[in-house]
């Protein structure tokens, strides 16, 4: 059974950094696209980030380009988002996703596996 547990979330103060890991199970990470999404309070699912299936690709939203890195271990079956410079409108749960064969998009609906989330609070 495909799952995706993610770790590494918590409260940080503004500025600070955190790195969020995404472990995949019961299947091939390695032909599936990994998406990072976070939701806030009262507001909609929005894409963070993702990576192609070899690492060869990756995108970012415009709000966190230059301070989070996407990476991947097919290897290990883990996905990584290291966030640094964090902002308290950085604050939401995060999830990633999985699509398989997927060419990276940002679109929450394309990915049909998800996590269940890690919660990240960054205080002012």
């Amino acid at each position: 059974q495909l799952q995706l547990v993610e770790s590494g979330g918590g409260l940080v103060q503004s500025g600070g950094s955190l790195r969020l890991s995404c472990a995949a199970s019961g299947f091939t990470l390695d032909y599936y696209a990994i998406g990072w999404f976070r939701q806030a309070p009262g507001k909609e699912r929005e894409g963070v980030s993702c990576i192609s299936t070899s690492g060869a690709s990756t995108n970012y939203a415009n709000s966190v380009k230059g301070r989070f890195t996407i990476s991947r271990d097919n290897a290990k079956k883990m996905v990584y988002l290291q966030m640094n410079s964090l902002k308290p409108e950085d604050t939401a749960v995060y999830y990633c996703a999985a699509q398989f064969r997927g060419l990276c998009p940002m679109r929450g609906g394309l990915y049909p596996y998800w996590g269940q989330g890690t919660q990240v609070t960054v205080s002012s």
